[in-house]
């Protein structure tokens, strides 16, 4: 499941991989952990010296569902990295070659292991090209930054939409347009527009797709 900050990814991943029984990976918060750890001023390192610090990051994945637990050096991923500043550095070493290959590698060893839903942005046409399924979620900015508000004020974190809209349209800038794996629907991907739908609505076109040519 690729697609934008600001599209349901995280919920409909879950709930969907709930459905199904099987695990949940969000590979956006690989990339915000390590911008995490690796702090501001990563993506200017020499490439041998981010090479070198990479090797010393190992993920794991426990659990199912909504449930499922991503690790880092055996220790569960938190709420410290769902910060706007952590989202602008993810960015930024997601630019990166040598950090996309660190963790196309960690992705493809989690989804050796078991089955599972993913959600990020090159799932589907690089990452797991040959996956059961397909789907790319997208939504107009002004939509995903007013949802991304509301998301925040309700975590009791300050929200101002202008600029989370404008950071949301900086992340797209870069995502869309990096010369490594840029954002785009993989040839054999179903997009859904969620700019009018509802969770539920969403879902169920996801399902209907799923259910349409045969589930897992």
């Amino acid at each position: 499941m690729d697609g934008p900050a600001g599209v349901g990814k995280t919920t409909l991943a879950k709930r969907l991989a709930d459905a199904l029984g099987v695990a949940y990976l969000d590979t956006g918060a690989m990339f915000r952990t390590l911008a995490w750890k690796l702090g501001p001023g990563a993506h200017e390192l020499p490439e041998g010296d981010l090479r070198a610090r990479l090797e010393g990051f190992c993920f794991a994945l426990s659990g199912a569902g909504g449930a499922s637990v991503l690790s880092c050096n055996g220790v569960p991923v938190g709420e410290e990295i769902r910060t706007e500043e952590v989202a602008a550095l993810a960015s930024r070493i997601a630019t990166l070659p040598v950090v996309r290959e660190r963790l196309k590698a960690a992705q493809q060893a989690l989804g050796a292991s078991c089955a599972l839903v993913v959600e990020g942005r090159d799932m589907g046409t690089v990452v797991f090209p040959a996956a059961c399924h397909k789907f790319f979620l997208d939504a107009t900015p002004e939509e995903r930054a007013r949802r991304r508000c509301q998301q925040l004020e309700a975590q009791g974190q300050p929200a101002d939409l202008a600029t989370i809209a404008a950071q949301i349209r900086e992340r797209d800038d870069m995502d869309r347009n990096r010369a490594v794996a840029p954002l785009r629907p993989a040839a054999d991907a179903v997009t859904v527009d969620t700019t009018t739908l509802d969770i539920d609505g969403v879902f169920a076109e996801l399902t209907r797709h799923i259910t349409a040519r045969g589930g897992l």
